[in-house]
């Protein structure tokens, strides 16, 4: 069995951390088991979705590290016909039926169950309709939405994340699969889709823990194999509030502008709610291996962005030079090498202030001058070129037999000189690259 999983958002509004992480472990869940990965565009609300959207959440999935094949992308709109084709099926079935309440007759049925005490449960009273009595409402203007009867059992699942599950379906009114407009809803056209694709494992929020009870019955009722179902507990944020109350700040196009690395998001992502420890990679392999979804508990997850920030850093700290070389030449440092990556790459909050430190480096750059004195008598000692990493060593441990100095009076000041800044990266990886020309100039006060 190849195992094939899908993520199915709807484009009205851009992917954020929640849904980033749905997407995530669907994708490292595929990968895991040499599976497919589908993309599904939930997109027949076409007075909310927006092209921008459809065209943002390939883009920000594509930044995650996830791919797919260009036939396994596909849109709810273009499956209408498969969807027409099932409501036949259950109507014939008896399983689909027509009512014609408004929603304010609803509502009112609603507040007499709950002042009896009795569940809002729909009566459906539809059943009890005629023949003229459908011709007569329809005569007076009104257009049935139709129910999808379920069978009063318990259904139960042995969820991959939360073990067991039964859902007392007595306790559900049937829901609505088609409105008055004809439009399917999602309920409905999820599982058409999930049986047209041959999906195997449907990966979702917990959230949707109260419709797969009624999703099943849908599955069975049109003949096909129930897949198994794992729900991801909920994020929360720092503060232990649903992260839902900050998704514009957390959305992955947001957080992609911030300069937030997708490796960090990834790894972040991937851990939340295992228990295991949160580390930076170098590639998304790295999190396929071992990928298990057992692993995940039944807790809700706290997402810190502060965290993520500090990974991020963490992860530029540990980045190859094949990885960033292309990256630094997109932001101009087209000559910037590997020994200049390798020297600067733990000291960037985010991969632009690479810039800061290629201006060091290459300059113009006019130098802090602590001890003017100090700093001059430290040019005239300069060794000569070539220069490597032992430099810096051998450079100011005679320079500390000179002066007597030692510690923060002997490196401070020639730190200062030579880089502008009181710290970051280890001047015996900088020096060489700053070169014998401009750390003189510097030295003796001079732009460089």
């Amino acid at each position: 069995m190849t195992v094939v999983v899908r993520f199915a958002p709807s484009p009205t509004g851009y992917l954020h951390a929640g849904n980033a992480r749905i997407a995530l472990v669907n994708g490292l869940f595929a990968r895991a088991q040499s599976g497919r990965f589908i993309l599904r565009l939930d997109d027949t609300d076409r007075a909310r979705v927006k092209p921008e959207y459809v065209a943002a959440i390939a883009e920000d999935l594509h930044w995650l590290g996830l791919d797919w094949r260009q036939d396994d992308e596909l849109r709810q709109s273009d499956r209408l016909a498969h969807y027409e084709h099932a409501i036949a099926r259950l109507r014939a079935a008896g399983r689909l039926y027509p009512c014609y309440e408004t929603a304010s007759e609803l509502e009112a049925k609603r507040r007499i169950q709950t002042a009896a005490h009795r569940p809002p449960v729909y009566d459906r009273a539809a059943l009890k309709l005629t023949e003229s009595d459908r011709a007569r409402l329809e005569s007076e203007g009104r257009k049935p939405h139709f129910r999808f009867m379920l069978q009063h059992r318990r259904v139960g699942f042995d969820d991959l994340v939360r073990g067991p599950i039964e859902i007392d379906e007595a306790s559900q009114s049937d829901p609505v699969l088609v409105k008055e407009d004809g439009t399917v809803l999602y309920t409905l056209a999820s599982v058409v889709d999930d049986i047209d694709m041959a999906v195997t494992h449907v990966i979702r929020g917990e959230d949707h823990i109260t419709n797969t009870g009624t999703q099943i019955q849908l599955f069975e009722a049109l003949g096909a194999t129930v897949p198994a179902f794992a729900h991801l507990s909920l994020l929360l944020g720092a503060d232990g509030q649903p992260l839902s109350k900050r998704l514009d700040a957390l959305s992955l196009r947001n957080l992609r502008a911030a300069g937030t690395e997708p490796l960090a998001l990834d790894a972040l992502l991937a851990r939340l709610g295992t228990g295991a420890p949160v580390e930076p990679v170098t590639a998304i392999e790295e999190l396929v291996a071992g990928f298990d979804l057992a692993r995940f508990g039944k807790a809700p997850a706290r997402f810190d962005p502060a965290e993520l920030t500090a990974l991020s850093a963490r992860t530029l700290g540990v980045m190859p030079f094949e990885n960033a070389g292309p990256r630094l030449a997109a932001l101009g440092l087209d000559e910037a090498s590997e020994a200049f990556w390798l020297a600067v790459r733990s000291n960037l909050a985010r991969l632009d202030d690479a810039k800061d430190w290629w201006a060091v480096c290459r300059g113009p750059l006019a130098p802090i001058m602590e001890d003017a004195v100090f700093t001059e008598a430290a040019a005239a000692a300069l060794p000569p070129e070539p220069w490597d990493n032992a430099i810096w060593g051998a450079w100011t441990k005679a320079l500390g037999a000179s002066s007597g100095r030692k510690g923060k009076a002997l490196f401070h000041p020639l730190r200062l000189a030579l880089t502008a800044r009181g710290d970051g990266p280890a001047m015996a990886d900088l020096l060489p690259l700053i070169g014998r020309a401009r750390a003189e100039k510097r030295l003796r006060g001079e732009t460089a």
